[in-house]
């Protein structure tokens, strides 16, 4: 089995991006194989995978950025738990594009760096940072035969919402040129104040003008859902309530991917 891709992206901060793929990967990798990827320099999918802050000095040297410059990611996969592994970020992520050019890589880097363990999972789950740079593009145009897929982050705000067609496009266009099987998985809500007056409104707007996108499932804001980042999914009491949302969404996520042909 080739594994399915699923990349988490939105051009603007604090959409739980990180949060989302965290958890995604968790869940997961209850029943399969999981690689989770950090492409964001600020390394938070790394940190709240691995409870590892200083992750310049930790992960010095062993991160996605190698694993793209060497075309092999095996080397840098770190183990989380039995079926979650996780590839790495650190702040040096930002010198990409620069090692890009001096290597002559193209956006399909990360694609040959991952064609090794393609087949040693069932899901590579994707975080990326709020920009349209190389580090989000180069996910969206990472090829699997079994599909890729982008879930398109909504905190329900203005900014978020303009944000949207921004992203589409980024997806098109990886398309065209890198992937023929990109699709968009959909858009989903997630760190919304159940109660903001404007959710309904929000709602209603992105059903219209993007009809049968939106994800049913809404993640709500939850405090024991931030705190998983400083208690961690082992042995925390408050877990099952944690995770209330990202149940029904990860269910409804493998769901959208089941289909014969990608979304988009």
């Amino acid at each position: 089995m080739t594994a399915k891709i699923v990349t988490f992206g939105i051009s603007k901060g604090g959409c739980s991006k990180s949060i989302s793929s965290g958890i995604t990967s968790y869940l997961l990798s209850k029943k399969e194989r999981v690689l989770a990827i950090d492409m964001d320099g600020q390394g938070n999918l790394t940190s709240f995978l691995t409870s590892e802050y200083d992750i310049c000095n930790v992960f010095e040297k062993r991160t996605v950025l190698e694993a793209i410059l060497d075309g092999d990611a095996r080397k840098y996969i770190i183990k989380i738990a039995k079926n979650l592994d996780l590839v790495p970020a650190n702040d040096f992520l930002a010198t990409l594009p620069r090692l890009m050019y001096e290597n002559g890589l193209n956006l399909d880097a990360l694609q040959k760096a991952l064609e090794p363990v393609m087949e040693d999972y069932d899901w590579i789950i994707i975080d990326t940072p709020p920009a349209l740079s190389e580090h989000t593009v180069m996910p969206l145009s990472t090829y699997s035969s079994a599909g890729s897929y982008a879930v398109v982050m909504f905190d329900g705000s203005m900014f978020a919402y303009y944000a949207i067609p921004k992203f589409l496009e980024i997806i098109d266009g990886a398309k065209e040129r890198y992937n023929p099987n990109l699709g968009t998985a959909g858009i989903l809500f997630s760190l919304i104040d159940a109660r903001a007056k404007e959710n309904e409104i929000m709602e209603e707007s992105i059903d219209e003008e993007y009809p049968g996108v939106r994800f049913k499932t809404i993640i709500k804001r939850k405090a024991a859902t931030r705190r998983l980042a400083i208690t961690g999914f082992d042995e925390n009491p408050e877990l099952k309530n944690a995770l209330e949302y990202y149940i029904p969404f990860v269910k409804e996520l493998k769901k959208r991917v089941k289909q014969e042909q990608p979304q988009g």
